[in-house]
């Protein structure tokens, strides 16, 4: 069993003990109540797999707690326990959405298979969905390609290894769009109709990270109250995405390597070998060679998953992608919202095409949801972006064309970095110096040499201890 999330509801205590104790054996997780009020609480406040309820009780019966269940969660499956005398409102129950009925007096087998079944159709179902909607979102990548030369070629290099079952490492800066990429590959590939499952490395502590990634035995470890299997296995015959790769654990990357060479695993607490036949691509945001200098990551690793290498540009050096990619955002999250926006001012774009994009598509996705979200019109304008866009290039230092010699491209650089710095800091000099690493008096000759100097001195003692600091300039 995996650990399913079971209420039974019986207002008759010693039945309650009983399944509570034959289920929780098999491995399910057990909760129970013994009237309707209480198993509403329940359900509104946790999820369950199903729901096992007597239809003969006190106050509030099944038919009406089953009533009042679908109101809530309609898709949760409901198994109703009924005497024979009351068949009939067994037969209302299942018209009203419940998905078996057994009557009393029952054999524990009889209940432990029609729960069994329940769950395995609970199961396949939950599956249907997942691979439905991998398929709707798994085909789009509109929210990454571009007409870049460059975005081409990575997609183009994609498209050519999907066809093959190599292992490809996906390098880039955090929302570049290495998930969407690894996605393009298995969904124009031989696997696309079997699994394609996702793991970050970086959103799991070191101690879950091995369990996650090849399952683990039961009482493996303490809280290991039931078998679980890990993406490897639920990836079987796909395509398992490893992000963050290079947050592996160095034990991690032994097994992995193992993994990736023999074609097997063995889950956490087990001896038992599990074939595996499982694409694997892996993304990093940090340069993984240069970890593997650094003795960070194993170099041999690295070679069986870099066979083949893609590298989507940053969208800082596509800018020309800029204007399809906000029509596409704005498209999605109108529709999300049911929302008339259709497009955007001139001004605006001028403003998206000359930011720099630190935070890459990602960034942009965010700023247009956000767009979408205050337009009070069908376009969006600049009042609906947040402020740090509305100066474009505003982190960027520039060279004038005007200077024609080092010296004053130097002179201009400086300048511009010292007014930001001072700008950052309220115009307090010292903090401000303390953040370009030179000295007080340095900072006050270097803002009247640029005309820096501010029509009016800000006081800048910020606190006590800055005023020691302070004393041997004054």
């Amino acid at each position: 069993m995996s650990g399913e999330n079971i209420l039974i509801v019986d207002d008759e205590r010693g039945m309650l003990s009983l399944l509570d104790k034959v289920l929780s054996k098999d491995g399910y997780n057990i909760k129970t109540a013994v009237d309707a009020e209480a198993a509403l609480k329940l359900v509104t406040n946790e999820e369950f797999d199903l729901i096992v309820s007597d239809i003969d009780m006190p106050h509030k019966n099944g038919i009406e707690l089953l009533k009042e269940i679908k109101s809530v969660t309609e898709n949760i499956t409901v198994i109703m326990i009924t005497a024979y005398a009351t068949v009939e409102s067994a037969i209302i129950a299942m018209k009203l959405g419940a998905y078996d009925y057994i009557t009393k007096p029952f054999q524990i087998d009889e209940i432990k298979m029609v729960i069994k079944k329940a769950l395995e159709r609970e199961r396949l179902i939950k599956e249907n969905k997942y691979l439905l909607n991998e398929l709707k979102i798994g085909r789009d990548f509109s929210g990454v390609k571009g007409e870049s030369l460059a975005m081409k070629r990575a997609f183009e290099l994609a498209r050519s290894v999907a066809a093959s079952n190599a292992n490809v490492l996906i390098e880039g800066e955090s929302g570049t769009g290495k998930e969407l990429l690894a996605r393009f590959v298995h969904y124009n590939s031989p696997r696309a109709d079997k699994p394609f499952i996702v793991l970050n490395c970086g959103a799991l502590a070191e101690g879950v990270l091995e369990s996650e990634l090849f399952g683990h035995e039961k009482g493996a470890f303490s809280g290991a109250i039931n078998m679980r299997k890990g993406r490897f296995e639920l990836a079987q015959n796909g395509t398992i995405f490893i992000d963050e790769v290079g947050d592996l654990t160095p034990h991690a990357q032994i097994k992995l390597l193992r993994v990736v060479q023999e074609h097997e695993l063995e889950r956490v607490g087990s001896t038992r070998t599990i074939k595996l036949d499982v694409r694997i691509v892996a993304a990093t945001n940090k340069p993984l060679f240069q970890e593997v200098k650094k003795g960070n990551f194993r170099e041999d690793l690295y070679y069986r998953l870099n066979v083949v290498n893609i590298t989507p540009p940053p969208l800082r050096d596509r800018k020309e992608d800029v204007p399809e990619l906000v029509h596409y955002f704005i498209k999605k999250y109108s529709d999300e919202m049911n929302k008339r926006v259709t497009g955007i001012s001139q001004e605006t774009m001028k403003v998206l095409t000359g930011y720099g994009w630190p935070g890459n598509v990602r960034e942009l996705e965010n700023v247009i949801e956000r767009g979408v979200v205050l337009a009070k019109s069908d376009t969006i304008g600049p009042d609906d972006l947040p402020m740090g866009l509305q100066e474009p290039d505003a982190n960027k230092l520039t060279i004038s064309d005007k200077k024609k010699n080092l010296t004053g491209m130097l002179d201009d650089l400086e300048a511009q970095l010292i007014s930001r710095t001072l700008k950052k800091f309220n115009y307090s000099q010292t903090k401000a110096a303390k953040s370009l690493g030179i000295k007080r008096t340095t900072l006050r000759y270097k803002m009247e040499k640029h005309d820096l100097m501010p029509d009016k001195e800000v006081e800048d003692i910020d606190s006590f201890d800055e005023f020691d600091e302070k004393l041997p300039e004054i």
